[in-house]
C-alpha cells in the first residue's frame, strides 16, 4: 500500500472523526487530543493503559500503551494460555464495526527511555483520495483495537463484579 501525503487538514479531520467516535462509543475513559495524538483511557484496566491513535510517516496508527511491565505481561500470558493470535482477535472485531480487512502484523514492544511504555500497535490501511474514507477505518480500528484488548491480560480487572 503506498502511503499518502496527509496535509494538516486531512490528519485534523481524522483526529476530529476518531475523537467523535471514541467519544459517542463510551468505551474510553477521557478521550482528549494531545498534540497530534488521541489518548483514549482504558476503561477497568488492573493499570494505567491508553488507546491511542496517530499520524506516523503519512500512515494512521492505533495502539494500546501502557508503562505497566506486568499489564503488559499479563495479556502475553494470556494469548499464550489460549493460543490466539492477536490479528486474529482484531480481524475479528473489524468485522463487528462492519471491515473485512486482513490486518498486519500487530507490533508489540517497549519504546525507549524516557517513556518505557509497552505498546500494541498496527497501522491502519489508507483509502487513497478519499479522506472520509480514511477516517472511517481509523475509527473502526480504533474501537475493533480496544474490543480485542478489553478481555485479555488484566485489562478488565478493574471491573465491577455485578
Amino acid at each position: 500500500m503506498h502511503p499518502v501525503n496527509m496535509n494538516a487538514t486531512t490528519i485534523s479531520a481524522i483526529l476530529a472523526a476518531a475523537r467523535s467516535a471514541a467519544d459517542q462509543s463510551e468505551v474510553f475513559t477521557g478521550v482528549r487530543l494531545d498534540g497530534q495524538t488521541l489518548v483514549c483511557g482504558a476503561k477497568n484496566s488492573g493499570a494505567p493503559a491508553e488507546y491511542r491513535m496517530w499520524i506516523e510517516e503519512d500512515r494512521p496508527w492505533v495502539a494500546l500503551v501502557t508503562a505497566d511491565r506486568w499489564l503488559s505481561g499479563s495479556i502475553e500470558l494470556n494469548l499464550i494460555h489460549t493460543g490466539d493470535k492477536m490479528e486474529e482477535l482484531l480481524e475479528e472485531e473489524l468485522a463487528e464495526q462492519g471491515c473485512d480487512h486482513r490486518v498486519g502484523k500487530i507490533e508489540h514492544f517497549r519504546s525507549n527511555p524516557p517513556e518505557k511504555l509497552y505498546t500494541f500497535r498496527v497501522p491502519v490501511p489508507i483509502r487513497p483520495n478519499d479522506e472520509a474514507g480514511t477516517a472511517q477505518n481509523v475509527c473502526a480500528y480504533l474501537l475493533a483495537i480496544e474490543a480485542c484488548f478489553r478481555e485479555l491480560g488484566d485489562m478488565s480487572a478493574g471491573k465491577a463484579d455485578d
